[in-house]
């Protein structure tokens, strides 16, 4: 199957979905609205306007629903947004993927309304994105819609977005938040597995929210093992953990829980490399070339060759490739040898996945 088939095949699937997974038509308007739930443990801020509503400071675990616009003619992969190239100045829903409404729940309502979301869907389906550094809640909440919207996902999406302070210069600072946000995040997951309805779960983490995701996830199905026959599937994207630590301590404790994890790495990422300087040359779990991490159990995918963003570090959500290959993983349950778009490689510690070109 050639690649143009695959995507063409992902469109349709799309297509045939979208009156099941929370996509409002808006017949009258250029875009189409996404439902998307939330949890969240930063501060309120500003309320009265939804691009400050939450900050960056530490706060209590909250919960609601956001809605958020995907123009008609968006592209897959993009997070459209007004350009001065373009002579945009200002967020049109019809040209853009704007952050239209947050909806504070209380956790009774949140899942009142997960349940009634999921008996619409097919599989009693849902995923769970924790973002990474340097990201806001607004950008948060537009990247789930995004990635809901290209593959088709018919179920619940849903975020956690921890205290990021959404600035590139404030590393430390959310490598010190993410760190106090484990406890926080366990708690939701837990949550969210016991009382969703939801019967298959897929957990992804971006960046640096892959240290919350995988303590989290470990620490909630330690202390309760039925919830953990809900996970479908962890993705661990672009994982900035220290790789040691990662092949010693957290790979084997995943493996042995028994859920099918993908982690995607690439040597291009240059967030990675920013952040392997900062700890002291220590390679990242995210990288691969000499540093990839291959281990039973764990199917690694190197998406080096299909980057062509300038840092590179959100190729899971914004290239194609990585989008159609996730569309077969999540929407149909195929592992890596059997999408079309993967070609394996053997290594000296065992095999891992590239994409083709």
């Amino acid at each position: 199957m050639t690649h143009k088939t695959a995507l063409f095949i992902l469109i349709v699937a799309f297509m045939a979905s979208c009156t099941n997974r929370g996509v409002r038509p808006t017949p009258e308007l250029n875009h189409a609205q996404v439902e998307v739930f939330y949890a969240t443990d930063r501060n309120p801020d500003d309320t009265s306007d939804v691009k400050t509503h939450f900050g960056p400071l530490r706060g209590e675990l909250t919960y609601g629903t956001t809605t958020v616009s995907i123009p008609r003619d968006h592209k897959m992969g993009d997070l459209e947004s007004p350009s001065m190239w373009r002579f945009e100045f200002r967020e049109i829903p019809d040209k853009h993927v704007v952050l239209l409404q947050i909806s504070p729940l209380s956790k009774a309502a949140y899942f009142e309304q997960t349940a009634a979301r999921l008996q619409e869907s097919d599989e009693k389906n849902a995923f769970i994105y924790i973002h990474g550094y340097n990201v806001t809640f607004e950008d948060a909440a537009r990247r789930t819609a995004q990635m809901a919207y290209d593959l088709g996902f018919d179920g619940i999406p849903a975020f956690y977005s921890w205290p990021s302070h959404g600035s590139t210069p404030k590393y430390t600072f959310d490598e010190v938040n993410i760190q106090w946000a484990k406890s926080n995040v366990q708690q939701f997951l837990t949550h969210f597995l016991d009382e969703s309805d939801a019967d298959h779960v897929f957990l992804i983490a971006h960046s640096m929210g892959s240290r919350a995701l995988t303590q989290a996830y470990l620490d909630a199905v330690n202390a309760n093992p039925a919830i953990g026959s809900k996970v479908k599937e962890i993705i661990l994207a672009a994982p900035d953990i220290d790789a040691d630590i990662f092949k010693r301590d957290i790979a084997p404790a995943l493996v042995e829980a028994g859920r099918p994890v993908t982690l995607h790495a690439s040597s291009e990422d240059m967030a990675l490399q920013a952040s392997k300087a900062v700890h002291g040359g220590h390679p990242r779990a995210g990288d691969s070339g000499d540093h990839i991490v291959i281990i039973s159990g764990i199917e690694t995918i190197d998406a080096t060759e299909i980057q062509t963003s300038f840092l590179g570090h959100s190729y899971y959500a914004d290239e194609r490739a990585v989008i159609s290959d996730m569309f077969y993983l999540i929407n149909q349950g195929l592992r890596a040898h059997e999408r079309s778009g993967l070609k394996a490689v053997e290594h000296a510690d065992g095999q891992y996945w590239m994409f083709r070109k």
